[in-house]
């Protein structure tokens, strides 16, 4: 029997509309194979209304005070909250996480707004001391005018919190676009968005594909800041599009984080903060765990059960089986990548010790959870990302090996220690190059900390009073008194 698909909108300047091309992009359900929706394909027309419509939005929302910017936020934070079963449902149906994750990526979406809108009365600038008679030289933080944020399609609810609040509390406006594989769930952000009332084109979301939509918002010269998560090669795309008229980008990158692992580490703590971090949202995050170093001397024990416990996650399908502890990989490319990649390590002589099948449930894009062996550290699982959950397992003898090793990367997000060692630690969170370093944990980061990456992994950052900055000019001012104003 023929099942209807829903079909979702793009918001433009405080109204829902579809492309007057007529055209749609079908969004696939990735645990079953199932076409599930269809969302405008805007044409490059359609992005330079939004930008347009947003650069003159700008002109009365910077002139509104912060803390009213922060009010609309709080009222978006409390609609999240109220729909939370409603959102949570598409983002699991559109992405694929299990529910716990939906849950945690909705209601820490509502969280974040609220933080962000904290910030109104906290960011602020400096009166410096001058050289010259009856002058001050004061330093003020003023918005950048138009924002662009490209979303990725791993978390599709998060980033447009991530993108939008600091942009809209420090008085930016910003044209959003969606993943073409995750559009839904930003569209029913959008309907919060519209319900609370901010003005029209402050807020806008243009779906389409990245050689439309996304060309036209990195090369347009009334964006002045783009902030996209993605891959190196869409970070590369848009600041050359970018470079065309100085508009400043901040660029979350891809990820390869290692994890290095002790001798005197915790086993138990380390095996299952790893797999944590590496099956999180189905192995499809920066900053999951990518690579292993342990030290020889427990390698044999730390390898088994890893092993053991990967072998044990329940793989499903998030909207049926309440007990997956993980979903599917988003669409049948990603499948075929991660499954090219494992082969090619076995060919190479690396040993499976668990997992290393694809998982055949409906016609989702499933891989079994999978530890190898016997790799080697110039090879294309240890270097390249593979965004599955997938570990590759090397050993060390010295902590200064396993460092050196650990930096032996194109990329430079996240990097994690375990140890018991104070001295190790102190050694490791000096010497690692990357913008993350998690200590005796999973890899996740805090909203109030600064998520940013080094090398490959992007320029700029997110979250915290660094991320909120990423959204500001700063303005030098002179003021030096009138002689009439002066006393004496």
């Amino acid at each position: 029997m023929y099942k209807s698909i829903k079909h979702f909108k793009m918001y433009i300047n405080g109204k829902f509309q579809d492309s007057e091309s007529g055209k749609v992009l079908t969004v696939i359900n990735p645990a079953t194979g199932e076409k599930i929706s269809t969302v405008p394909n805007a044409t490059r027309k359609e992005a330079q209304f939004a930008i347009d419509m947003a650069e003159t939005a700008q002109k009365k929302w910077k002139k509104l005070p912060a803390p009213t910017r922060g009010k609309y936020l709080q009222k978006c934070a409390e609609e999240i909250r109220k729909n939370k079963d409603n959102l949570v449902y598409i983002l699991q149906e559109e992405q694929g996480k299990i529910k716990s994750l939906a849950e945690t990526e909705v209601l820490f979406s509502a969280d974040y707004l609220d933080y962000m809108a904290a910030q109104a009365r906290t960011y602020e600038g400096e009166i410096l001391q001058s050289d010259n008679i009856d002058e001050n030289i004061l330093i003020a933080k003023q918005p950048i005018g138009v924002a662009a944020g490209i979303l990725p399609w791993n978390f599709p609810f998060f980033l447009i919190a991530r993108k939008m609040g600091p942009a809209l509390v420090t008085g930016n406006t910003i044209v959003l676009k969606p993943s073409s594989d995750t559009p839904n769930v930003a569209l029913e952000f959008a309907k919060i968005v519209d319900k609370v009332g901010i003005p029209a084109g402050v807020v806008n979301f243009i779906t389409g594909p990245g050689t439309q939509v996304g060309d036209e918002i990195s090369h347009n010269h009334k964006i002045g800041i783009i902030s996209l998560t993605g891959s190196v090669e869409a970070g590369k795309n848009v600041m050359e599009g970018a470079a065309t008229h100085m508009a400043k980008v901040s660029l979350e990158l891809g990820g390869k984080a290692p994890a290095i692992v002790c001798s005197d580490a915790d086993i138990d703590l380390a095996v299952q903060a790893i797999i944590d971090s590496r099956i999180d949202n189905n192995g499809q995050l920066c900053n999951n765990v990518e690579r292993i170093y342990v030290q020889e001397k427990i390698s044999k024990e730390f390898t088994e059960k890893l092993a053991q416990k990967m072998s044990k996650v329940i793989v499903g399908n998030p909207l049926k089986n309440k007990k997956a502890e993980m979903g599917p990989l988003i669409n049948q490319i990603a499948l075929d990548k991660v499954d090219a990649m494992v082969q090619k390590t076995v060919k190479e002589g690396g040993r499976i010790i668990a997992g290393g099948h694809r998982v055949k449930i409906e016609n989702g894009f499933y891989y079994e959870p999978t530890v190898i062996i016997n790799v080697k550290q110039n090879s294309e699982i240890m270097q390249k990302e593979i965004f599955g959950p997938v570990l590759p397992i090397l050993t060390f003898k010295t902590l200064s090996e396993a460092i050196e090793l650990a930096n032996d990367s194109e990329f430079g997000l996240a990097s994690s220690i375990f140890t018991k060692d104070l001295n190790n630690t102190l050694r490791a969170v000096k010497e690692l190059e990357f913008g993350e370093t998690y200590v005796n944990r999973f890899n996740f980061e805090a909203m109030n900390g600064f998520h940013s990456g080094w090398r490959n992994s992007g320029l700029g950052g997110d979250d915290g009073r660094h991320g909120l900055e990423e959204f500001l000019n700063t303005h030098v001012i002179y003021l030096k008194a009138h002689p009439e104003d002066t006393l004496g």
